[in-house]
C-alpha cells in the first residue's frame, strides 16, 4: 500500500510564498456563475483570492501546511488594511523601503500563529517581498544569482522580453539562448535531485519518469517562441526577479475591490483536501496534487472528491512531469473537456507544466 503525500513530504515551512498556476485560465475553466461553491487547494492563497472575481458563495481552501493557510491569512489581511500600492509593496511585485512598516501594520490583523510565522520571516520580507520568500522563490533566486550569469549575459537575458513575432523570437531562442551552456546547467541544476534539495520536496518526485532538465528545456522554449514571453509575468520573475505590468490575477489594481469585500467568502481548513468542508462544490482547483500521489492514492483521493462533487462540477488541476487525469474506474462519471483545454493552454502563462486536464461531471 502506498504511503500517503503528508506522511512522506514536509509540510512546516513556507513552499510557496506565491501562485505558480496561472488564474486567469483558472477562472476561465470554471463555470462563469454567481453563487457557486469551490473546494481549492489553498498554497499561497493568490488564486483562492482569483476564485472570489466568480462571485461564489462559498471558496473552502485546505491545505496540510500551516505555513501556506499562513500565507492567505497575510493577503486577506492585506486586502483588509492595504492600499493596492502598498500590497504591491509588501509582497515584491514593486520596490518598496517601508516593507517593515507595511507588514508590521498588516500582521496586528492576523491571528497569534500567523503573526509568529510572519515575525520570524520578517528580514526576508524586507529584503525580498513577502511573495518572494518561499522554499521554491529561494530555488529561483539561487538559480538567477548562481547559474543563469554562468550561462547567458545581463543583456541576453533582458532581450528575452523584448517585443517580437514568433519568427524573431525563435530565431533569437536558437541563435542567442538554447547553447550548450544552457543545456549542460539545466540539467544539472533542474534535475531532481536539486530541485527536490533546494526547491519541492523530493517525495514530489517519487511518481516523476523522465528527465527534469529536459521538461524544462522544452517548456521554456514554448514559453520563449510559442507564446510571447513580454507579456509572461512569471518568465519574467525566474530569469530577472524583478515583477512586471502584467499581474498576477487576484493582484490586479482592477479587481483588489472586489476581492477585498468578498473575503468573508473564504473557509480555510488545514488538513486534507478531501475532508475540507461539508456539502457538494461546483467546482475544484486541486493545483497539481496528483503529482505528488500514486495511480492508487490519486484513485482514491479522486473517488472521495467526486462523491462531493454537484452534477456539472468541474475539476481543474496541472500535471508537471507525472500524467494523471481521472481514474480509469471513474471515468464514466466525468467527461474530460479537451477543446477547451487546448484554448487554455494556449493562454496559460505558468509555462512549465506538461498539462492542464479538465474535467465535468456527469450531470
Amino acid at each position: 500500500m502506498s504511503v500517503s503525500i503528508d506522511q512522506r513530504a514536509s509540510f512546516e515551512a513556507i513552499r510557496y510564498a506565491r501562485a505558480w498556476e496561472d488564474a486567469d485560465v483558472l477562472l476561465s475553466g470554471f463555470h462563469a456563475r454567481p453563487g457557486q461553491r469551490f473546494l481549492s487547494i489553498c498554497a499561497a492563497g493568490d488564486n483562492v483570492l482569483a476564485l472570489l472575481m466568480l462571485d461564489p458563495q462559498e471558496i473552502v481552501a485546505a491545505d496540510l501546511s500551516t505555513a501556506q493557510i499562513a500565507c492567505l491569512q497575510l493577503r486577506m489581511a492585506a486586502f483588509r488594511t492595504l492600499s493596492h500600492e502598498e500590497f504591491l509593496e509588501l509582497f515584491g511585485a514593486r520596490p518598496s523601503s517601508r516593507r517593515d512598516l507595511l507588514l508590521e501594520q498588516v500582521l496586528q490583523e492576523c491571528d497569534p500563529e500567523t503573526r509568529s510565522l510572519w515575525q520570524s520571516l520578517a528580514t526576508e520580507v524586507e529584503k525580498y517581498g513577502a511573495g518572494n520568500v518561499g522554499k521554491f522563490e529561494t530555488y529561483f533566486r539561487h538559480f538567477r544569482r548562481y547559474v543563469l550569469p554562468l550561462i547567458h549575459s545581463r543583456s541576453t537575458i533582458e532581450s528575452v522580453f523584448a517585443e517580437r513575432d514568433r519568427p524573431a523570437r525563435e530565431r533569437f531562442f536558437e541563435d542567442r539562448w538554447n547553447n550548450r551552456r544552457w543545456n549542460l546547467c539545466t540539467s544539472l541544476f533542474f534535475s531532481r535531485t536539486v530541485m527536490g534539495w533546494l526547491g519541492r520536496d523530493p517525495a514530489f518526485f517519487d511518481h516523476v519518469d523522465g528527465s527534469a532538465g529536459a521538461h524544462v528545456r522544452r517548456k521554456v522554449r514554448f514559453a520563449a517562441v510559442d507564446q510571447d514571453p513580454s507579456q509572461n509575468p512569471y518568465m519574467r520573475e525566474i530569469l530577472t526577479g524583478r515583477g512586471c505590468d502584467v499581474l498576477p490575477t487576484a493582484w490586479r489594481a482592477e479587481n483588489y475591490a472586489t476581492i477585498e469585500a468578498r473575503l468573508d467568502r473564504i473557509s480555510l481548513v488545514k488538513g486534507p483536501i478531501d475532508q475540507a468542508g461539508e456539502g457538494v462544490f461546483d467546482g475544484f482547483n486541486l493545483s497539481d496534487i496528483f503529482e505528488y500521489m500514486s495511480l492508487e492514492e490519486t484513485a482514491k483521493i479522486y473517488g472521495k472528491l467526486l462523491e462531493r462533487a454537484a452534477p456539472g462540477a468541474r475539476f481543474l488541476y496541472w500535471n508537471m512531469m507525472a500524467p494523471r487525469s481521472a481514474p480509469q474506474d471513474l471515468r464514466h462519471r466525468v467527461q474530460r473537456l479537451p477543446d477547451v483545454e487546448a484554448g487554455l493552454k494556449q493562454l496559460d502563462k505558468a509555462f512549465f507544466y506538461s498539462d492542464l486536464v479538465l474535467e465535468e461531471v456527469a450531470g
